[in-house]
């Protein structure tokens, strides 16, 4: 499933890391912070690496 929105990609990208033990969960905010806890490393390494080219900054929600 890739990223429907930049903002999207980057906390999937901040939740990655954390899950890696890169930085520390405590740093993590807002959807960082539930990702890290509900996706798996695999889930969040297909989102965080959707390219950002083309994307909204943020998707609407509909």
């Amino acid at each position: 499933m890739p990223a429907k929105s930049q903002a999207q990609q980057k906390a999937a990208g901040a939740a990655l890391a954390a899950k890696r033990g890169d930085i520390k969960k405590s740093e993590l905010q807002g959807a960082s912070r539930s990702m890290e806890k509900s996706m798996t490393e695999e889930e969040l390494r297909e989102l965080a690496s959707t390219s950002r080219k083309g994307k909204p900054e943020h998707s609407s929600k509909k």
